[in-house]
C-alpha cells in the first residue's frame, strides 16, 4: 500500500506582460500557490492553486491555511483513496474551490505516477495538438491595446477573446477599435466576448443591438451577467443571437444541472482550476449528454496548473472552444514536459 507522505506548498509571483483587466478588476502580476504531494515510495505530483477576481476569499494566506489543515486529513492515507478525501474537503471548504482543485491535481498526478500512466492517456489520448484563443484585456490605452493585438497576431493567433467591461459606451469604443483594426490588417479572425458578470439583462440586450447594427460577427459571449442572475440568464439565452457560455455560474455538476433544468445558457466553460479533476469530468459528461457547447478555460496560471487543462482537452477531445492562454501572459520557454508551445498551438512531443 502506497501512502501520502507529505504535502508541501509555496507561493509563486510572476509579472504579467500586460495588465490583465476585466469587469471584475485588474492586475499586473499573477499569484498562486504550487502544491506538491509526495508519496512514501518517492513519487510525487504537482498542482496549482491560483488566485482570481471571481473568488476574492481565496487569498494566498487562506490557501496556505487550508492546505495546512487538509494535510492533516491526508497524511499517511493510501493514495488510492485520495478521491474520497477530496470529496470530504470539497464539502468542508466549499467556498475555496480552487484551493481544493489544486490539491486534487497534485494527488491525481501522484496517483497516475504510481500507475505509470500519463495524463494524456488517462483522459483517452484522442488528440496530440490543439489551438487556443488569446485574451485581449479591457485596455483603454489605444497604444498598449494595438501593441498587444499586433504582437499576438504576429505570432499566429487568429481567435481573440475580448474582455468587455459592462460599461456600454466604453465597450463600444473598445470593440470597434479592435474589430476594425483586425478587419483591415488580417485576413481571417474570430472574436469572442467575455463579460465577467459585468452586464445586466437590459445592458446586455442593448449591447447586443449595437453589435448587430454594426454587423460585428461574434462567436460567443461568455458569462455576461452575474453568476446568480438566473432569471436574467434565462431571458438572454432566449434572445441572444450568439451562444451564451457560462463560467462563474458553473463550478459543479450540480450547478450545471440547474443550468440545464432552467435553460440558462447554451454551453459551459470547464476549468480544472475551479472544478478540479473529478468534477470537471462530471461536468463534461453531463454537458455532452445534454448537447451543450463545451469550452475549456483557465485562470492566470503557470504551466503547472495550465498543463492539467491542456492534457484534459487533448485527452478527452470534444471541446468546441479552447481558451487555455494563461501562459502567454507570462515569460516562458517553448516547452513544458512533453508539451511544445508554438504561438497558439500546443503539441505533445513524444
Amino acid at each position: 500500500m502506497i501512502n501520502i507522505k507529505s504535502i508541501h506548498f509555496y507561493e509563486v509571483v510572476r509579472p504579467l506582460k500586460i495588465t490583465f483587466s476585466t469587469a471584475l478588476g485588474k492586475k499586473d502580476v499573477t499569484r498562486s500557490v504550487i502544491v506538491k504531494a509526495r508519496l512514501d515510495n518517492g513519487l510525487s505530483g504537482l498542482g496549482e492553486c491560483p488566485t482570481s477576481f471571481a473568488l476574492k476569499q481565496e487569498t494566498i494566506s487562506r490557501i496556505k491555511e487550508i492546505l495546512t489543515e487538509a494535510s492533516r486529513l491526508l497524511l499517511n492515507t493510501p493514495i488510492a483513496e485520495y478521491e474520497g478525501k477530496i470529496k470530504e474537503l470539497r464539502k468542508k471548504y466549499f467556498q475555496y474551490p480552487m484551493t481544493v482543485s489544486g490539491l486534487e491535481v497534485a494527488l491525481f498526478r501522484a496517483y497516475l505516477a504510481c500507475k505509470h500512466e500519463s495524463e494524456h492517456d488517462c483522459w483517452g489520448g484522442i488528440h496530440n495538438s490543439l489551438e487556443t484563443d488569446i485574451t485581449i484585456p479591457f485596455i483603454t490605452d489605444p497604444v498598449l491595446l494595438d501593441k498587444w493585438v499586433g504582437h499576438m497576431t504576429a505570432i499566429g493567433f487568429s481567435i481573440f477573446k475580448l474582455k468587455v467591461s459592462g460599461d456600454i459606451e466604453a465597450d463600444k469604443i473598445y470593440i470597434s477599435r479592435i474589430y476594425e483594426k483586425m478587419k483591415s490588417e488580417t485576413e481571417g479572425f474570430t472574436i469572442r466576448l467575455d463579460g465577467n458578470q459585468g452586464y445586466t439583462e437590459k445592458t446586455f440586450l442593448r449591447f447586443i443591438d449595437f453589435l448587430t447594427q454594426k454587423d460585428y460577427k461574434i462567436e460567443l459571449f461568455e458569462q455576461p451577467l452575474s453568476k446568480t442572475d438566473y432569471p436574467g440568464l434565462k431571458e438572454i439565452k432566449k434572445r441572444s443571437p450568439m451562444p451564451v457560455i457560462l463560467d462563474e455560474t458553473v463550478f459543479t455538476a450540480h450547478d450545471l444541472m440547474r443550468v440545464i433544468q432552467e435553460d440558462l445558457g447554451h454551453g459551459v466553460n470547464i476549468k480544472i482550476a475551479k472544478s478540479g479533476i473529478s468534477e470537471s469530468l462530471n461536468i463534461f459528461s453531463m454537458a455532452k449528454a445534454h448537447s451543450l457547447r463545451l469550452m475549456i478555460g483557465c485562470m492566470t496560471e503557470t504551466m503547472t496548473g495550465l498543463s492539467a487543462g491542456i492534457y484534459f482537452a487533448l485527452g478527452v477531445g470534444g471541446f468546441d472552444y479552447i481558451d487555455l492562454d494563461a501562459i502567454h501572459f507570462l515569460h516562458h520557454k517553448n516547452r513544458y514536459g512533453d508539451i511544445h508551445i508554438e504561438g497558439p498551438r500546443y503539441t505533445r512531443i513524444s
